[in-house]
């Protein structure tokens, strides 16, 4: 069912704001303490417009996925990419696909705009594109990666790669690579949830080239 319209209540016993979406199940009792609400604001759903035209670039930027393992992280990794302008997802090894509801769910429908294809071995896969011309990125702490801010704009197709949440990117990908980049860590934590960092390194690429 396609949402039109929402609103924002809040509860007469113990003040919960919250937002009601039209035609929801649980009706109009706060969900905290089934006391009564009142309806404060009322507006409705902008619907999705049309796609702008779009650039040369996304014709020619992508993301391989490989081996990661949250359905998840997938789906949201597959909105961003909508968002930021990628025209292909690669789902490589274990990765689940948008067959997937769980992928899909996350997806929300990005996985109708950006087309994605399924390859067991990512290796071999990127071997062929760099063959074809296209310059392979990592996002990975690695001995030889750059921090993120000093990527460069480039003419060629482009691919990012990211690898497994627990084991990152593999080897043999991070030798085929042109450049590999890391997100520079400010806390105590050494890297940013794969789905997040993909959306950090998304930013930053489309705003270089």
């Amino acid at each position: 069912m396609t949402i039109s319209s929402f609103e924002i209540r809040v509860c007469v016993s113990c003040g919960l704001r919250f937002p009601l979406t039209e035609g929801h199940s649980f009706g109009v009792r706060c969900p905290h303490c089934l006391g009564e609400t009142r309806v404060v604001i009322k507006k409705k759903i902008a619907r999705e417009s049309a796609p702008k035209e779009e650039s040369k670039l996304k014709e020619v930027r992508a993301v391989l996925l490989d081996n990661i393992r949250s359905a998840w992280n997938v789906g949201s990794i597959l909105r961003s990419a909508d968002g930021f302008g990628f025209s292909h997802v690669y789902l490589c090894g274990i990765t689940p696909t948008p067959e997937l509801d769980a992928v899909r769910k996350t997806a929300l429908g990005a996985d109708e705009h950006v087309t994605w294809s399924h390859h067991k071995d990512a290796v071999k896969l990127v071997q062929e594109l760099k063959e074809a011309g296209w310059k392979i990125y990592a996002l990975e702490e690695d001995e030889r990666s750059q921090p993120l801010s000093q990527t460069s704009a480039t003419t060629s197709p482009t691919m990012l790669i990211l690898g497994s949440e627990v084991t990152g990117v593999d080897p043999d990908l991070l030798n085929l690579a042109d450049n590999i980049f890391h997100i520079p860590m400010r806390g105590q934590k050494r890297s940013f949830n794969v789905a997040n960092a993909f959306s950090i390194a998304a930013y930053v690429f489309v705003e270089r080239q």
